[in-house]
């Protein structure tokens, strides 16, 4: 789960929130862009290119990031995966994921999940009234769905765009009405951003994705596993090509965090919105995780 931390001090407005998150977001855009050309950027040459001075980003950035820019820069390398991979602890933990009581503390965040019954997956949730709203993120603008329930839909959109995200979001529902009340999941959505406080999920898929999803949140932030080491956790393990699949499909990014599943090669592998995104929640996480 990533930790997005919010500077010390006196509770963050709404609007000093908003603020910071698009100063993070464009600073990771910026770096992930110079990393891409093979150049590393000073911290001067950042604070410039956000027209902030060097102290004052310096701060934002390790309050929110939880590392210094420099430290970041190291680990949103090419090589990051086989990195992670190389280290990852054994998914023994992960074989009882079928299991999971439904509810769970990642560090200063707590999340409660149930699923969706096999009858209304099979009605497309018929007659629910679903809510979303457009929120912004370090990792780019996000649109989120929701249940009364819980979340059930949490998309990047910085790759995909907008509409195709909603429409990819929507037709899981194909039964449900869909609202724009940002307002009403505001508190869902703060909560998965910043990694304080609680957020409910809604999972809505056949009952073999439900497993995959399961056995992705029972992986620590920080940590990665493979496709094939998940088959063989939840007992299917001539299954990778489904589990991808599965994988994949998972409507709730960043809290079933799908980002941390790779390629037994080393290589990320794919990311439904987008693999810069994946790159840098895996770096942030990676990061943060070394910082304690």
């Amino acid at each position: 789960m990533s930790q997005i931390q919010p500077p010390p001090g006196e509770p963050e407005t709404a609007l000093e929130a908003q603020y910071h998150y698009r100063v993070i977001a464009r600073a990771l855009r910026v770096i992930d862009a110079a990393q891409d050309a093979g150049q590393s950027l000073s911290l001067p040459d950042l604070a410039t290119q956000l027209g902030m001075s060097t102290a004052h980003f310096q701060r934002v950035f390790s309050a929110w990031v939880g590392v210094s820019p420099k430290r970041y820069q190291q680990y949103l390398s090419l090589s990051l995966a086989r990195e992670l991979l190389a280290r990852r602890m054994p998914l023994d933990a992960v074989a009882d994921a079928a299991g999971l009581s439904g509810s769970g503390r990642l560090h200063d965040l707590i999340l409660r999940w149930e699923a969706m019954t096999p009858g209304e997956f099979a009605q497309g949730a018929a007659g629910m009234v679903l809510s979303w709203g457009r929120f912004e993120s370090p990792f780019g603008p996000v649109l989120a769905v929701a249940t009364p329930r819980g979340l059930c839909g949490l998309a990047f959109t910085a790759e995909t765009g907008f509409d195709a995200a909603f429409a990819d979001l929507a037709a899981r529902w194909p039964g449900a009405r869909m609202i724009e009340d940002a307002e009403a999941i505001r508190p869902w959505v703060m909560a998965a951003l910043s990694g304080h406080g609680e957020a409910a999920l809604t999972l809505i898929g056949a009952p073999f994705q439900i497993k995959v999803w399961e056995a992705l949140l029972a992986i620590p932030s920080g940590q990665v596993t493979t496709y094939s080491e998940i088959a063989a956790a939840i007992g299917h393990p001539t299954a990778v090509r489904a589990v991808g699949t599965a994988v994949g499909r998972n409507p709730i990014s960043l809290l079933i965090p799908c980002h941390r599943a790779l390629r037994k090669s080393g290589g990320l592998g794919g990311y439904h919105w987008g693999l810069p995104v994946k790159r840098a929640i895996l770096a942030h996480e990676a990061a943060r995780a070394e910082a304690g």
